[in-house]
């Protein structure tokens, strides 16, 4: 039941609201785990997210159970949590006060942790053309639409429209990008070679279109490089310094020239998740909160914005800020959760340390036995930073379980070369539709 606001209803300890179960919001509710305080956390989607494998949902490697987990679940042994599944629709500042969907929340501490979506940088209609990959369900779109069009292809008699179909071009040379862009080849390369008749899957053709001069462009310049080379050894085009003009179904057009293609997925830009509108405060260009050192709101200490939602500047006398990845989220989320709970114990405001940020390397994947990584002084590629990509990225998975099926998968795929999550599911585009029977009463009644 949504909460009165009678004071006399309210629960007597402090109230923690958390707003968003990515890795920022799960390591603040977890930092919290000992604090006598009534913790609520709040998500529209009812599972945390691996967001680094989401590519290989998408590209048939794994299932997307095997990168998620349920919220309740990973809460189900911390008594002070509750888990809502909901939306927030409004935030009252002034009354502290949080408005869902179905509910109202007070609070005390407000942590912000919607993380971020898809930027078509003033152009929303190229998002049914090109999808991005932020969720499950993009994820699982984009599965589809790889393994349709090599269906699609298999029926065409007309050579021209069968180039089109074996055609997938990537906007955006980023780490998301890079890794898209490598699997989509290694699966019409390696995979389903044999799976089919009336055509060569391996003359499959794949764009990865980038605006900047480099991939992967917070690397070191020889990893891009690298990465470059490397996508170019397994028969992918890389296109720099030019952008994305215009794109309609089966037409990319940048600036004079055009590709016929039959599908095109964009990783090219991000934007804050619009709940950072409901603040009400000076946002940047992005649809980021500028934070306080502490990742406090400017003007309302008893809010914190984190992960991808926040322009949070790092203390190492750069300027820069930190950068919207995992480790950024995981470590905001941490430090967050921290002070909260020292202020519940007494520590004055006065005392918060500011968030400092520890870059502990960056890591990329390009395909089978290759990828490129940099941690400190060390940048290294190959089959080394492969396994070592691995090797992370399971750690960091959130349940046992998923780390056993993951890691399962990964050598099954690499011994037989196979990607077995190859299903199409969700929705049929129109012309895959075929007609509907007629049902049995429509029929005529026979002469007599």
């Amino acid at each position: 039941m949504p909460d009165s606001g009678d004071s006399s209803s309210r629960p007597s300890r402090p109230r923690v609201v958390i707003v968003g179960c990515g890795f920022a919001g799960m390591q603040a509710a977890r930092a919290l785990r000992k604090a006598d305080a009534d913790i609520t956390v709040v998500d529209r989607r009812n599972h945390h997210l691996f967001q680094p494998l989401l590519y290989q949902v998408a590209t048939a490697g794994l299932s997307p159970a095997d990168i998620a987990s349920p919220i309740r679940r990973i809460f189900r042994g911390q008594r002070n949590v509750r888990v809502l599944l909901d939306e927030v629709t409004g935030i009252d500042t002034g009354a502290r006060t949080v408005h869902l969907d179905h509910d109202r929340l007070d609070y005390d501490y407000l942590v912000l942790a919607a993380g971020a979506t898809h930027s078509y940088f003033g152009h929303d209609d190229w998002q049914a053309v090109a999808p991005g990959l932020k969720t499950i369900d993009d994820a699982t779109e984009i599965r589809r639409r790889i393994l349709l069009a090599f269906e699609r292809a298999e029926h065409e008699d007309s050579e021209p429209a069968r180039r089109t179909e074996l055609t997938f071009v990537v906007v955006g040379g980023g780490p998301t990008g890079v890794e898209l862009a490598g699997a989509i080849k290694e699966i019409a390369a390696q995979t389903i070679p044999r799976d089919f008749r009336a055509i060569d899957t391996r003359t499959t053709r794949v764009v990865l279109i980038e605006g900047g001069d480099r991939l992967l462009g917070s690397f070191d310049p020889s990893l891009s490089a690298r990465a470059k080379r490397d996508l170019e050894k397994l028969g992918i085009e890389v296109i720099l310094n030019t952008y994305v003009t215009d794109l309609k179904p089966g037409i990319v057009t940048m600036d004079e020239d055009t590709i016929r293609a039959g599908n095109v997925f964009w990783a090219a830009g991000v934007q804050a998740s619009p709940l950072a509108e409901a603040l009400g405060v000076e946002l940047d260009d992005l649809g980021r909160v500028p934070v306080e050192p502490d990742l406090s709101v400017p003007g309302f200490p008893e809010i914190f914005v984190v992960g991808d939602m926040a322009a949070a500047k790092q203390r190492n006398g750069s300027g820069d800020l930190v950068p919207g990845v995992a480790q950024g989220a995981l470590q905001g989320g941490e430090h967050v959760g921290r002070i909260i709970a020292r202020e519940l114990n007494g520590t004055p405001r006065s005392d918060r340390p500011p968030f400092r940020y520890k870059d502990k390397g960056s890591m990329a994947t390009i395909g089978r036995a290759r990828a490129v990584a940099e941690i400190g002084r060390f940048k290294f590629g190959g089959f080394f930073a492969w396994v070592l990509w691995g090797l992370i990225h399971v750690m960091f998975l959130v349940e046992f379980r998923n780390r056993v099926l993951v890691m399962l998968q990964w050598v099954w795929n690499w011994f037989a070369f196979s990607r077995g999550a190859r299903l199409i599911t969700g929705g049929r585009e129109p012309t895959d539709s075929p007609a509907p029977p007629r049902a049995l009463k429509e029929q005529p009644e026979p002469a007599e």
